[in-house]
């Protein structure tokens, strides 16, 4: 395990012009982190199953530079609207949809990781028109893996039935390849959503994707990776818990305009593991300045 210097989520966001707060997006409340300018092209950056927008505070001022970033909470998650039933792709789908007629964006760009990545996917295969470029990024919905299903779900639950600091912080773990990176402040973040009151509700809902036949219907096949047009990038990392590399290998090869980029020493937010190198690429790919196909490392 190594040392890191100890970070915060304000230290992330300390010399960032950002701001906070809730769109009404449709039928529901919609909480964000938003930073760069109007004007810019809409970027929309969607978390994975339990996360939260924090999950990129260290992505905020790289992309303000070029973008109209918002960093969202999923309904179900966060401090966004919590619906009390199952939430299946559809409903993620609408809520993504209504954020941009919030905004009034004809088109945005997308990059979102685990279940982030599997609602965008969807989302350019079904409104291309909506869609300018795409980062799918160790994207969920293609895989029904259930040893890997049974863990997180263990995991989130446990941590809803006791969000002790313990239970947050085993969650937050199965995230990153070096468990050091989980900071006390990245655990307080997220142990204040878990202890929400309508926490166990919600985490029960956003789970129904890892019930076998509910993620089933719910999942991304081969043809439906064949039918997104938009270019996109498949970001994939060495240690991720979730599947090999050569699962984002074989996404990137079925989407007709798609690419690979593998991250070395990062799990499953490399976007928070190696800022840097996931900036880099992340950029080169939405600003259409380089070429990500190739591996890289930190």
């Amino acid at each position: 395990m190594t040392e890191h210097p100890y970070t915060s989520v304000w230290s992330d966001l300390s010399q960032v012009s950002f701001s906070q707060g809730f769109l009404q997006s449709g039928p529901y409340r919609t909480r964000y982190l938003h930073a760069g300018e109007p004007g810019k092209p809409v970027l929309l950056l969607a978390h994975g199953i339990t996360g939260h927008a924090e999950a990129y505070v260290r992505n905020l001022a790289a992309h303000a530079e070029h973008f109209d970033v918002w960093a969202f909470d999923f309904i179900g998650h966060g401090y966004s609207s919590k619906p009390e039933h199952p939430l299946e792709i559809p409903h993620y789908l609408d809520q993504v949809t209504a954020i941009l007629d919030t905004l009034e964006a004809d088109t945005a760009y997308f990059s979102g990781e685990s279940l982030g990545g599997w609602v965008t996917a969807k989302f350019a295969q079904l409104y291309p028109d909506r869609v300018e470029r795409i980062v799918l990024n160790t994207m969920g919905g293609t895989m029904a893996n259930p040893v890997v299903m049974e863990r997180l779900y263990t995991l989130s639950m446990e941590a809803a039935n006791d969000p002790s600091w313990e239970r947050v912080k085993a969650r937050l773990e199965w995230l990153m390849a070096d468990p050091a990176m989980v900071t006390d402040d990245l655990i307080r973040t997220r142990q204040q959503i878990f202890q929400q009151p309508d926490w166990k509700m919600a985490c029960e809902m956003n789970m129904a994707l890892q019930d076998l036949e509910t993620r089933k219907r719910n999942m991304i096949t081969d043809d439906d990776l064949r039918e997104i047009k938009v270019p996109a990038l498949v970001v994939w990392t060495t240690k991720d818990p979730s599947g090999p590399v050569d699962e984002g290998r074989r996404i990137a090869s079925l989407i007709p305009n798609g690419r690979l980029a593998v991250i070395e020493n990062a799990g499953h937010w490399p976007q928070y593991e190696q800022t840097e190198v996931f900036n880099r690429i992340q950029l080169d790919f939405l600003l259409d300045r380089g070429d990500a196909d190739k591996a890289v490392g930190a």
